[in-house]
C-alpha cells in the first residue's frame, strides 16, 4: 500500500542565488494535476517544471530547462518517496549563475523531495463500488455498521421494496460488510460488487 499527501505543502530554498519554489498536493486525476500546475505556476518564472504520479499515470515536465534535469528528477523524489497520486510543480527564478546539468537534477530533485517530506501523508485506502438493497426500517442500523467500517453511501433510491444503495466501501472490508448486510437483511441484500478499484 502506497501514501499521499494528506494536504498541499510547500517549500523554497535559494540555490546559487536562483530562488526555487516547490508546491505539492495530493491529487485523484491527471486533470486535477494540470489544474494545479496551472493555479500554481509563475508567468514570471524562469521555470516551472513539474511531474505527477497517479497509479500507473506518471508524466514530468522541464519547461526549457535541458532534457531530464529537472521534471524527472522531481518525478524521482515523488517515486522515492512511495507516494501516489500526487503532482509536485518546481518554480525557478534564475538568479545568474548556472548550475550545469547535475546541479540542476539536485536543486529540482532535492527542493521537490523536502517538500514531500515535510507534507503530511495518509495511506491510500482501495476503494469498491457496492449496489445492495434494504428495507426501509433496516436502514439506520445498516447505514451505522458501513460507517464503523469506514464505508459511504454514494446515492440511494427508494421504492415500494426498500431502499437501493450505492456505496462506497474500502476493499479491505468487502467481505465483512457483506456478512453484515446479509445479517442485517436477513439475507435479502442483493450485495453486488460492480467496480473495484
Amino acid at each position: 500500500m502506497s501514501d499521499t499527501l494528506r494536504a498541499p505543502c510547500a517549500y523554497q530554498e535559494e540555490i546559487k542565488k536562483s530562488r526555487f519554489a516547490a508546491h505539492a498536493a495530493p491529487v485523484a486525476g491527471v486533470a486535477e494535476a494540470m489544474a494545479f500546475f496551472a493555479q500554481h505556476s509563475d508567468p514570471a518564472a524562469t521555470h516551472n517544471c513539474w511531474a505527477y504520479r497517479i497509479g500507473q499515470a506518471y508524466r514530468f515536465h522541464d519547461d526549457g530547462e535541458p532534457g531530464g534535469t529537472a521534471g524527472r528528477p522531481i518525478l524521482q523524489a515523488i517515486e522515492g518517496q512511495g507516494l501516489d497520486r500526487v503532482a509536485v510543480l518546481v518554480t525557478r527564478w534564475f538568479g545568474g549563475i548556472k548550475l550545469g546539468a547535475g546541479g540542476l537534477v539536485r536543486a529540482y530533485g532535492g527542493c521537490a523531495a523536502q517538500c514531500l517530506r515535510l507534507g503530511s501523508r495518509e495511506p491510500i485506502i482501495e476503494m469498491a463500488l457496492v449496489a445492495c438493497r434494504c428495507a426501509y426500517g433496516e436502514l439506520p442500523l445498516f447505514k451505522a455498521r458501513l460507517a464503523q467500517a469506514g464505508a459511504a453511501v454514494q446515492a440511494e433510491a427508494f421504492d415500494a421494496d426498500g431502499v437501493a444503495l450505492t456505496l462506497s466501501v474500502p476493499r479491505a472490508a468487502l467481505a465483512e460488510l457483506e456478512r453484515t448486510a446479509a445479517d442485517v437483511t436477513r439475507g435479502r441484500a442483493h450485495w453486488q460488487v460492480r467496480d473495484a478499484g
